[in-house]
């Protein structure tokens, strides 16, 4: 059978520029869906996770099919935490398409995508999306993208990039403004131009490199990589150039490709094309599959450093086991070493002094993510302040530094940099235009920790703040960590209204009335920088004796209600976050006041 012609495509992006809509798009347009078929929106983040929040956090991939040529077509994660996926994706592909959108411009993780694509000597397609935009300036967005190819040493070759100007809502791409608005024709043919297909290397020895990692209840670790050479059937003996330089056998056991989003098995799949086995339990990410005489590994995947722990403690709380099944240690544990065998940006390892384990990943997204998962499995535990890792380099302290471009209404703009100058900030430009002000900083990743939540409140939910890992710079000192104390509830008990408005005229609260609460949980927060303990179970006193204005109802502001990135970036050192199937709480880690207070002395003088 005559091999068809393979394209190896990634669609890359900043967040929220439209990466999995204008999938969604090729994919309609490639005749992949049944006439009677209902479409689902963002059809390729399957995930519950990426569809609650609008983002895409695994890379997968899809096949259509245009004028006899196959285009293997890639979504990739577009938020900072993912990026080592992107990166190992660019070593399977052909070409990126590059989404910018037509008012915002290059943002942060463009930059960092678009560094990746043109190391890897890949020519992208420039893609402005939204040019129906009231605020569009797609002209002025292309030169500030030309600019940036520049900025990142791109050569003659990759500064002479295609420009298509579209609407992937509305499946519309133009090779130029002016043109009539119709379809994806334009984008189709240019990849088909733009992009020679996979050379055909068939007859010559197998060589894949391992990219993507998966896993199935029945079929164990799957492998996934781009088949540079030769062809790969089922059933075969192979060898595997390991990470640690060792050669060992392995049997492929199935083959499967993509075919529009449904993933089919194969017997035997030819260079040039992505594939996805089973059959091998320990393949790691970068690992080369060869012929069993012909052992050529490619050169190795470095895998992204983690930049944040966390530690995930077994929930010591006196509501443990209420909701969650799954609270021990080994349960825990299993249940990490189980995400290990698909999440290569993880390290995990135990604590030596509590029962519990140091997980180390890409940011607080990354982490989060995975304890959304696990409390929705059931797991119950308890989840320490994120830590920033340092690295020691020439008997110095370094420590990661982000990225940060901030657009706030003019009014706001004074307070914003005074508090990222306060969290060591360094200005790298200030723009004003249309009342509003776009600010690009350097901060240190401890300073932005916990700093969403203050900006919205002090830009009144007018501004937005992109962020992504820029470097490594020299430790830039203290920083001042949370200014508010907390309430902490002093017994165990339902919250009473009564208590609650009293205390809320000395900060604001973050339980309702009829919350069950523990010795040591934390209810509110203190206007004043000092812990309080409170009693908010206490109910009003009753009497016989009415009094004028006794029967009036009483009216309490809502509470703060964090979700639980935000519950990561608000507690202290000496806190913790309880994550259970029904609930997050908030708590102190030493849950007995007398203890809280010599614990807090000891804790002072170190």
């Amino acid at each position: 059978m005559k091999r068809k012609d393979i394209i190896n495509v990634a669609v890359i992006a900043h967040v929220d520029a439209g990466k999995s809509t204008l999938v969604d798009a090729l994919l309609a347009q490639s005749g992949v869906f049944k006439e009677n078929e209902v479409i689902v929106e963002q059809v390729m983040d399957s995930n519950d996770l990426e569809r609650e929040r609008g983002i895409t956090i695994y890379s997968k991939n899809c096949a259509i099919e245009h004028k006899g040529t196959k285009i293997n077509i890639v979504d990739t994660p577009g938020h900072a935490d993912f990026s080592s996926e992107v990166e190992r994706i660019m070593k399977t592909v052909d070409t990126v398409v590059l989404l910018v959108d037509s008012s915002e411009g290059p943002m942060p993780q463009t930059r960092v995508v678009l560094e990746k694509s043109l190391k890897q000597g890949l020519k992208p397609i420039l893609f402005i999306n939204k040019i129906d935009k009231k605020d569009e300036r797609a002209e002025e967005v292309v030169d500030l993208s030309f600019d940036l190819f520049s900025e990142l040493g791109a050569t003659d070759e990759q500064l002479d990039f295609p420009i298509v100007y579209g609407i992937a809502r509305e499946g519309i791409a133009m090779l130029d403004m002016e043109d009539e608005r119709k379809d994806l024709s334009p984008l189709f043919d240019l990849l088909l131009e733009h992009v020679t297909p996979y050379p055909d290397r068939a007859c010559e020895p197998l060589q894949m490199q391992v990219s993507t990692l998966g896993y199935d209840d029945y079929l164990g670790r799957l492998g996934t990589g781009r088949i540079t050479r030769g062809t790969i059937k089922a059933g075969s003996t192979i060898k595997v150039s390991k990470r640690d330089g060792t050669v060992v056998n392995a049997k492929i056991s199935k083959l499967y490709v993509n075919e529009g989003l449904t993933r089919t098995e194969k017997i035997e799949v030819y260079a040039g094309d992505i594939v996805t086995f089973s059959g091998i339990p320990h393949i790691s990410i970068g690992e080369t599959v060869c012929n069993i005489d012909n052992v050529e590994p490619m050169e190795m995947i470095e895998i992204e450093k983690p930049t944040l722990a966390m530690n995930f403690l077994v929930n010591d709380s006196p509501f443990v086991g209420r909701s969650g099944k799954l609270v021990t240690t080994r349960q825990i544990r299993a249940r990490l070493h189980k995400e290990l065998e698909t999440n290569v940006g993880l390290e995990v390892s135990e604590l030596e002094d509590t029962d519990g384990y140091r997980v180390k990943g890409r940011g607080e997204l990354h982490l989060s993510i995975l304890l959304e998962k696990m409390r929705r499995e059931g797991y119950e535990l308890s989840v320490s302040k994120p830590e920033v890792l340092m690295i020691e380099k020439d008997e110095k302290k370094y420590e990661p530094f982000e990225q940060v471009i901030i657009s706030a209404p003019d009014m706001y703009v004074g307070s914003v940099i005074a508090q990222l100058n306060i969290r060591k900030g360094i200005m790298q430009s200030m723009n004003s235009e249309n009342k509003f002000t776009r600010l690009e900083y350097l901060v240190p990743t401890r300073g932005l920790i916990g700093y969403r939540s203050e900006f919205i409140n002090t830009t009144h939910g007018e501004g937005t703040m992109e962020k992504s890992f820029d470097s490594y710079k020299l430790f830039s000192g203290t920083i001042e960590d949370r200014r508010n104390g907390v309430f902490i509830a002093k017994e165990k008990g339902k919250t009473m209204a009564y208590s609650l408005f009293n205390l809320s005229e000395r900060g604001r609260m973050i339980v309702e009335p009829a919350t069950d609460v523990y010795p040591g949980m934390i209810v509110g927060l203190n206007s004043r920088s000092n812990d309080l303990t409170v009693n908010p179970c206490k109910n009003k006193h009753l009497t016989n004796t009415r009094s004028s204005g006794s029967d009036e109802a009483v009216k309490l502001l809502d509470p703060i209600r964090f979700t639980l990135e935000e519950a990561l970036e608000f507690i202290a050192s000496d806190e913790l976050v309880e994550i259970t199937p029904d609930a997050i709480r908030l708590r102190k880690k030493v849950l007995d006041e007398k203890d809280r207070k010599r614990y807090n002395k000891e804790f002072k003088m170190i």
